[in-house]
């Protein structure tokens, strides 16, 4: 079974409406070893690190602000963010930033869109680069979850990484989203995964548990474990059962 890859739980998702100490004590009575979040700006960071270092945990991710990198004017801002969040993710000992990228903008076509997203990444790498700290694009499907946004597919996350060419630029691989947006999912995992840096993990459909719905998620960390990655697996899901039945069943795989 999985040996290789680190589980780490999305309080934010996972223990929805918990308060963050609570449910970083939840995560380790999980006996999992690392949690993420979303926005560090809505958290009180103090209290963030007490809880961590309470229990011996790791912080695998957090996100930078939500501007958009598609919209030109938008740039600065998106910089300015990233600054910010470079500094948040250096206090935090935390790896990993997720960026989402903007919504589609209509009138204007892909190809300008995509051209600047790209200008944008190579503007933000030498901050990354710099500080130690990876940054990861994230897809997300727009069929159940996100109508509009702009990123929808692997395969253009993956184009952009190699446009950008930094070592701090890579993707956040959402399993559950690109099941739902193009599938082949073990294909276009183990084709590309020098150029993931982390893993969102959820049922499908649903985007409940791990065990609940079509994916057989010991057969995709297992597939995942045999390449060269060693990152962090983000439990990214809303249960519909006890949080920590779920938990304690994934944590049993790794």
């Amino acid at each position: 079974m999985v040996n290789r890859l680190l589980p780490s739980v999305c309080i934010d998702a996972v223990f929805e409406n918990v308060p963050p100490a609570e449910a970083i004590r939840r995560v380790s009575e999980a006996g999992l070893g690392a949690f993420e979040f979303w926005g560090w700006w809505e958290k009180n960071l103090d209290d963030i690190l007490t809880a961590r270092d309470a229990f011996g945990l790791q912080i695998s991710a957090c996100c930078t602000r939500f501007i958009s990198l598609v919209n030109p004017p938008s740039r600065d801002a998106y910089l300015k963010g990233l600054e910010e969040s470079i500094s948040a993710a250096t206090r935090l000992e935390c790896p990993t930033l997720i960026s989402q990228v903007g919504d589609f903008i209509p009138g204007v076509d892909r190809a300008s869109q995509h051209a600047c997203l790209v200008e944008g990444l190579k503007a933000a790498a030498p901050m990354l680069e710099a500080a130690d700290v990876t940054l990861v694009i994230e897809p997300l499907n727009e069929l159940v979850n996100h109508p509009g946004y702009y990123l929808v597919r692997s395969d253009e996350a993956f184009e952009i990484i190699d446009e950008v060419a930094s070592p701090r630029i890579k993707v956040v691989y959402d399993i559950y989203h690109q099941q739902i947006s193009e599938g082949q999912l073990i294909a276009n995992i183990t084709a590309n995964v020098d150029k993931i840096a982390h893993f969102h993990a959820a049922g499908n459909p649903g985007r409940h548990e791990l065990t609940i719905g079509e994916l057989h998620y010991p057969s995709i960390f297992d597939a995942i474990a045999a390449t060269d990655y060693e990152g962090y697996v983000g439990l990214e899901y809303w249960p519909v059962h006890d949080p920590m039945d779920g938990l304690r069943e994934v944590a049993a795989w790794f």
